[in-house]
């Protein structure tokens, strides 16, 4: 087949360069292969493009989200799919539609936005390096998340990626086969027995299993909490990726357990199938509700092996009755531990006066504020070391309200 002409390698490789700064692992060896596969499948529409090219760059199946998020934008630029199926076929294409964003999007409209930077000043340069590189971090970890920019929030979500887990394996009661262990396998032991007719005895070992207990968090996504639920989900999906046994449900007027979501390797496309999943995001409140839904349909299926609760509102309840502080006494006797992240606690003023506030505060282990990247990785130290350190006490709430 001869040599299609115009410049479809040159846009193929800029595709895939868009891909890598995206995220997608895409190196020259790919982008030489999309060349070759387009000018050998003989385009005749968009489609055609699209699964062409979907099939040398994309290796797994979570890349997908980000990879269609950027063929739309990227071939929707000046029609270049238009211009190259041209080139290479006397069909005449559609005309490009303009579709809702999808996952992924966003990281790729920054990375196929061209970055214009004025002429270098190497003494402005070193200075930057210098003074306002580790300023510039300590800013973004104090500010409360409620007044970041754009810019500010896409800088936490990357710190928050690499937020380190500190190791918090226990030992449990179950016990595992070890060479090394301290108990003896009685019937282990008498099956290595008999299997030389009990002319000696192999002794078999086991010890305690060590694991990391599991994390389960109820996140109110009412319309008060809308600015703060956001930047924890995206946390918790962190926490996901980083280890096992997390589970998340999400509450404003219903309970919904997202936790099948967030385990999507994207994090794109993680939160957009957990809004996909919810129906009640930034509405009311009713927390005694989604507690009683949960303490009923899941305490027992995810609250075993001594699990930590991350209970993450601003406990201003809509109708506050004797029921909430019942729930909330049922889900502390439930767990080994109930932390409650309240941003109102960012307040110095902050005080337990609302009927909420009061009827949860007798139930829980700390009381503790999450309101920016420093709260978050305080929280991160004491779910590691099972220590509340940097808390507050419930009861000297109490004793002020």
């Amino acid at each position: 087949m001869t040599a299609v002409p115009g410049r479809i390698a040159e846009n193929v490789a800029h595709f895939g360069r868009a891909l890598r700064a995206a995220g997608l692992p895409v190196g020259p060896r790919d982008v030489v292969q999309a060349i070759g596969a387009v000018e050998a499948a003989g385009l005749g529409s968009r489609q055609d493009l699209y699964w062409t090219l979907h099939a040398v760059f994309v290796t797994r199946h979570e890349q997908s989200a980000v990879f269609d998020a950027a063929f739309r934008v990227f071939w929707r630029r000046r029609g270049l799919v238009e211009k190259l199926i041209a080139e290479m076929s006397p069909i005449a294409p559609a005309d490009p539609r303009t579709d809702k964003p999808k996952p992924g999007e966003t990281r790729v409209m920054d990375a196929l936005r061209p970055q214009t930077r004025p002429a270098p000043d190497k003494q402005a340069e070193r200075e930057l390096t210098a003074r306002l590189t580790a300023s510039d971090r300590d800013v973004v970890r104090a500010k409360d998340f409620a007044q970041m920019s754009a810019a500010e929030i896409a800088s936490a979500k990357r710190m928050i990626d690499r937020l380190i887990l500190p190791d918090d394996r226990r030992r449990t009661r179950r016990l595992a086969p070890d060479a090394r262990g301290g108990a003896v396998d009685l019937r282990a032991t008498l099956r290595r027995s008999l299997r030389t007719g009990g002319a000696s005895i192999d002794l078999a070992f086991r010890s305690p299993v060590v694991k990391a207990p599991p994390l389960v968090a109820l996140v109110d996504i009412s319309g008060s909490m809308a600015e703060y639920s956001r930047l924890f989900l995206h946390f918790l999906h962190a926490l996901t990726e980083k280890r096992r046994h997390i589970h998340s449900f999400v509450f404003a007027t219903r309970l919904t357990n997202i936790s099948r979501e967030l385990a999507q390797r994207d994090p794109d496309d993680a939160l957009a199938r957990a809004a996909a999943r919810v129906t009640d995001w930034e509405g009311g409140t009713r927390i005694a509700s989604a507690l009683r839904d949960f303490n009923r349909l899941w305490s027992r299926r995810v609250l075993g092996g001594g699990a930590t609760v991350m209970l993450f509102t601003d406990g201003l309840e809509r109708e506050v009755g004797d029921d909430l502080a019942f729930e909330m006494d049922r889900l502390h006797r439930s767990c080994a531990r109930l932390i409650w992240l309240n941003p109102l606690l960012r307040f110095d003023a902050f005080e337990a006066r609302a009927g909420g506030v009061k009827a949860m505060l007798p139930h829980v282990d700390a009381f503790r504020p999450i309101h920016s990247l420093a709260s978050m990785e305080a929280l991160v130290r004491a779910i590691g070391t099972g220590q509340d350190a940097g808390a507050t006490d419930p009861a000297r709430w109490l004793r002020r309200a």
